[in-house]
């Protein structure tokens, strides 16, 4: 997959304003809009830029904070959707979150929504989002745009407090009827601390469930370990997964759940990094390689985007594999090439090593 020219992803966080309050928050999401954002006709001048890429333009994710929060929202889907930009919604569970504006944003024309599940337990999802009730209602929700007829993503967040449920958050998720699952492994960037953080082993072993779980018949797809990739071709080659008591328990709970996988496994060898296949615009306008990856390369307001991906030097590296440490020597930098935003978040270097990779070790 070659991303030189356009990404497959932009991202744009339509506002930090958000009525929760979620321990891991990238956006430090807070209860109104910060100031300095976007204005609806600035929104339309950045859709034409995403559209600027070529047909087919990248799809436009947007996201928040909240981005039902925007009193223009459906402003802003119907221009995209005349500029030929398919657009996808990652809305926060509140009480904007109803069937009725489920139902306007699939008339609108959306192509998908993406609601957060980080815990088969109301108990921890709640406390992970620091709202009591939102589990039950992130539930409402799944269903509610599941039988209207929405494609639905359910995203959830790995770290210490969660891992070791995956096995009944994914047989939950399937049971909802969700056909994709994406899983974000952990930056410490935002409100999220390192306590919440694993070690380079666990990492291995939610890779390898992922793995696993993916031969069920569900998507799946990783953000911030793109290390599952060279899992994926070691795996298909044969090689064994973690002989770790952690990983044995989660498989075991798994094929007692969900019982013999019998699909092909949808993970591949190959995929997007921060700044290759993806960009990210900030509510104020900022261009960054990714959400988590918080290096400006510029404005919205007076930087044409497609020029900033397709010319920008660290993009320009990232795209290359030019990488130091263990990324840059490691043989499967070009299928994988680590979490950019996880090595500049422990070293100020955006092309260093992702030390959350067992490789890292022997790198």
């Amino acid at each position: 997959m070659n991303f030189d020219n356009k990404p497959v992803l932009v991202f744009w966080e339509l506002t930090k304003a958000c009525g929760l309050s979620c321990i891991h928050c990238r956006a430090e999401a807070m209860t109104k809009p910060r100031g300095g954002e976007l204005s609806t006709t600035e929104g339309f001048r950045l859709i034409k830029q995403v559209a600027g890429f070529g047909k087919p333009a990248p799809v436009l994710i947007m996201t928040g904070g909240d981005p039902l929060m925007r009193t223009d929202l459906e402003e802003l889907v119907a221009y995209a959707r005349s500029e030929g930009v398919s657009v996808a919604i990652s809305p926060a569970v509140s009480e904007n979150l109803t069937r009725e504006k489920l139902r306007t944003l699939k008339a609108l024309g959306v192509s998908s929504i993406s609601i957060s599940l980080d815990s088969p337990s109301a108990e921890v999802h709640d406390r992970i989002r620091q709202i009591k009730g939102t589990y039950d209602k992130t539930l409402a929700a799944i269903k509610a745009a599941v039988d209207i007829g929405l494609n639905v993503q359910v995203n959830s967040t790995v770290m210490k407090q969660n891992e070791r449920e995956l096995p009944e958050l994914f047989d939950l998720i399937r049971s909802l009827g969700v056909k994709t699952w994406e899983v974000f492994f952990l930056i410490v960037t935002g409100r999220s601390k390192e306590q919440y953080d694993m070690s380079p082993e666990e990492y291995e072993v939610a890779c390898n469930f992922l793995y696993d779980a993916a031969g069920y018949g569900t998507v799946i797809r990783s953000v911030e370990a793109p290390f599952i990739r060279r899992v994926a071709l070691l795996r298909s080659r044969g090689e064994k997964p973690p002989g770790s008591e952690l990983y044995k328990d989660m498989r075991d709970r798994l094929l007692e759940l969900c019982g013999t996988p019998t699909k092909q496994n949808s993970i591949g060898s190959r995929g997007t990094l921060d700044g290759d296949g993806i960009i990210f615009v900030s509510d104020v306008g900022d261009i960054y390689p990714g959400g988590f990856l918080p290096i400006k390369l510029g404005n919205v307001r007076k930087d044409d985007i497609v020029a900033v991906y397709r010319e920008n030097e660290i993009l320009k590296n990232i795209r290359n594999r030019k990488f130091d440490g263990s990324c840059g020597k490691c043989e499967f930098s070009v299928n994988c090439g680590g979490s950019r935003a996880r090595s500049y978040a422990y070293s100020g270097n955006a092309l260093g090593t992702d030390y959350a990779c067992v490789y890292a070790k022997t790198g």
